[in-house]
């Protein structure tokens, strides 16, 4: 049952990205296309009851950064957010990450959790705590894919998972101390009040397949970009993006745009964290896995760094690898001679350590770096590193949300 479920969210998938063919795949997207019409209305609905106050909005007293984007998946999100933190981190501000923990497991039972003055705070006001900053709580599995990745690699930073990010600020306002919060994929929580809105557009491919949800990748109309305060054009390769800037300024004619790339900056063996410069891969046959939206620019990325990919096993978004599968491939590549396997960074979390450890395994570990903008970027973290005055009660007002 769970392959084939993953099988069809996988399919779903190649219907919307055009890679599905047939008569079933042409009757989806005629189906998809009259819900996004219902879609958008509720979308639009919704951020007019907020805009309102026919929805209320929480305000913690802190800085609320949310880090999101138009579109579903594929936009770079993780490393921006890790990079916001660790330079906010540096400039010592004390951050907590807030996410919702997509596809996490619910914990058997709540974390306990004793506060400063010796009580325990309540299981039912507990969020999950990925990191406190200092110590890794939660697996993978429990936290979530990104959750996990950014509590790995944050020293300093801490990481809290909730569906309910309000509860999951407060906990860290009070419990964990923390001056600052960035929201993890928040451009569309607006329980709780955003004091910035730094979205995300992906240079290769802007506004996805330019249709709403279910039939396209958009999460709302590419008008609602209006909000950002700062917008980053991800993944560039050092060409022009002046034609997307100009359409970005349809939308948004203040926000600050900075250009930046998604690069790998070495590979790393999954189980033995031995490191290696990228050259490595070149010449080398490679099996390529992973479970992420777009498998194609993982594996395109693979070849322009001179490997010869020849098996790509794709499997459906935060796709939990089992070890029957992973086995299945290992010899799967071991009948082929492969020299290498290669997933992504975020797969690696999932990843099981098979029966057999035949072919070594890496993981690609990808950074961002600035190309344009980097005085937007400075004053950006200039902004959020400037101290308010703390306030230590929350509020819950009516119509504070503006666009």
């Amino acid at each position: 049952m769970k392959e084939l479920l993953s099988e069809l969210e996988r399919w779903g998938s190649d219907v919307i990205f055009g890679r599905a063919k047939g008569f079933r795949a042409v009757i989806a997207r005629l189906l998809m296309w009259t819900l996004s019409g219902v879609y958008r209305l509720l979308v639009q609905t919704r951020i007019r009851m907020y805009r309102t106050g026919w929805k209320p909005q929480h305000h913690l007293g802190m800085q609320v950064v949310a880090v999101g984007n138009l579109t579903v998946g594929g936009t770079g999100k993780t490393p921006v957010v890790e990079l916001l933190s660790k330079s906010l981190r540096d400039r010592g501000r004390k951050v907590a990450i807030l996410s919702r923990g997509y596809k996490s497991r619910k914990l058997d039972k709540p974390q306990r959790w004793v506060s400063a003055d010796q009580s325990q705070v309540p299981g039912h006001v507990m969020p999950k705590v990925v990191s406190t900053g200092k110590a890794l709580l939660l697996d993978s599995k429990f936290a979530g894919d990104e959750p996990f990745m950014l509590a790995r690699n944050l020293d300093g930073v801490a990481v809290v998972v909730d569906k309910d990010r309000v509860k999951g600020g407060r906990f860290a306002i009070r419990e964990l101390g923390v001056d600052t919060l960035l929201l993890d994929d928040g451009m569309q929580y607006l329980g709780l009040a955003h004091s910035m809105d730094i979205v995300l557009i992906d240079s290769k491919s802007p506004f996805g397949t330019e249709a709403l949800l279910p039939r396209g990748t958009l999460r709302e109309p590419p008008g609602n970009l209006k909000r950002a305060g700062y917008i980053l054009i991800t993944k560039c390769d050092g060409s022009s993006n002046d034609l997307l800037i100009e359409r970005i300024r349809r939308y948004n004619r203040s926000a600050s745009i900075i250009e930046c790339t998604h690069g790998p900056i070495h590979l790393e063996n999954l189980f033995t964290r031995e490191k290696e410069d990228l050259d490595f891969l070149k010449d080398k046959w490679i099996a390529a896995i992973s479970g992420i939206a777009v498998p194609e620019n993982f594996e395109k990325s693979l070849e322009r760094l001179g490997a010869r990919v020849e098996i790509r096993r794709r499997f459906s978004d935060h796709h939990r690898f089992s070890r029957r599968e992973i086995d299945k491939f290992m010899q799967r590549c071991v009948e082929r001679d492969m020299e290498l396997i290669v997933t992504t960074e975020k797969d690696a979390v999932r990843f099981p350590r098979p029966t057999d450890l035949d072919v070594p395994v890496y993981f690609l570990r990808i950074e961002v770096e600035i190309l344009k903008g980097h005085e937007a970027w400075e004053d950006l973290l200039d902004r959020l590193s400037t101290r308010l005055p703390p306030r230590e009660h929350v509020m819950r007002t009516r119509g504070a949300y503006r666009p």
